[in-house]
């Protein structure tokens, strides 16, 4: 296995892209071992021409823990989810594998995904890695966006990186919805336990390499202690900081493209492609985080 580097930020290293590997077998302790390696090192690594089931897709990720099961999956009706609770459907298709209308409110839900984010950030416990599978992909645009948030904090002044170093704040996934119009209640009354904000540090500490990041996300609501419009303005200022041109890169997807990113070191973003008339199906796997990055006793 090797791993090209394909960009580099100020920081170092951050999107590798990998060849001389088979994903859909199975691996050993040591190729699993090499990728995660690489993931310490680079946060996003790219796999072409892997030719995953949903199964084999599966089996492959159980190799870095266990799995979430997706955010969109428990909200939904069983009758109405197109794959298993542990894949994400990334896509513009309903059950039935037809497009989704332009007012179909699974197609409006989703269009946050074109928002900067953490995965699962939402969650007491967030994500560690996502893996994503391209299976069919649009003629032009539906590109993802990945910003290293590790640069993006070395790139802050010394004053700034004290000022936030303690600070906490709150996220749920329908801070991120009310941004592109959908009011809270519009998720029943059944999920309101589900979209409880809990509370996560700004500031993570890789576990391996000690490097600090920023945990950004639009899940972000507020900031403890914090009146609500001044931290609003204050992660939008981070926000902006977080995603400029030197912290980014652009990912343009080919069919079969495996693409794993760590959310506790990058955000992301879907970039817009003509979902009505062109196909975009990509299956999304997410292994569990272990462990909880601010105490959740006193979450709103």
């Amino acid at each position: 296995m090797d791993i090209t580097p394909l960009t580099r930020n100020p920081s170092g290293d951050f999107v590798g892209d990998v060849t001389g590997i088979d994903l859909t077998k199975t691996l050993t302790a040591q190729q699993v071992a090499a990728i995660e390696a690489g993931m310490d090192r680079f946060a996003v690594l790219i796999f072409h021409d892997q030719h995953f089931d949903d199964d084999t897709q599966l089996a492959f990720s159980r190799n870095f823990g266990d799995l979430e099961i997706s955010s969109g999956g428990e909200m939904s009706k069983p009758e109405d989810r197109r794959l298993k609770l542990e894949m994400a459907d990334i896509s513009n298709l309903d059950r039935d594998n037809k497009m989704r209308a332009a007012d179909d409110r699974v197609r409006l839900n989703a269009l946050g995904n074109r928002l900067w984010h953490s995965d699962a950030s939402f969650r007491a416990i967030p994500a560690k890695y996502s893996l994503l599978s391209a299976r069919v992909v649009p003629g032009a645009g539906g590109n993802t966006e990945f910003a290293d948030m590790r640069a993006a904090y070395d790139a802050l002044d010394d004053k700034t990186k004290a000022e936030i170093e303690n600070l906490i704040t709150e996220h749920s996934n329908a801070y991120s919805r009310e941004i592109i119009g959908f009011p809270k209640e519009d998720y029943g009354q059944q999920n309101q336990d589900k979209l409880r904000p809990v509370r996560q540090s700004l500031i993570r500490t890789h576990p391996v390499t000690g490097r600090k990041s920023l945990y950004l996300s639009a899940h972000i609501g507020t900031i403890v202690g914090w009146p609500t419009p001044e931290a609003r303005a204050f992660i939008r200022d981070l926000m902006e900081h977080a995603t400029q041109p030197q912290f980014v890169h652009a990912h343009v997807w080919r069919p079969w493209d495996l693409v794993i990113w760590d959310n506790r070191t990058t955000m992301h973003r879907a970039r817009r492609y003509d979902d009505l008339r062109e196909v975009r199906d990509m299956r999304r796997s997410t292994i569990r985080g272990d462990a909880i990055t601010a105490p959740q006793q006193q979450a709103a």
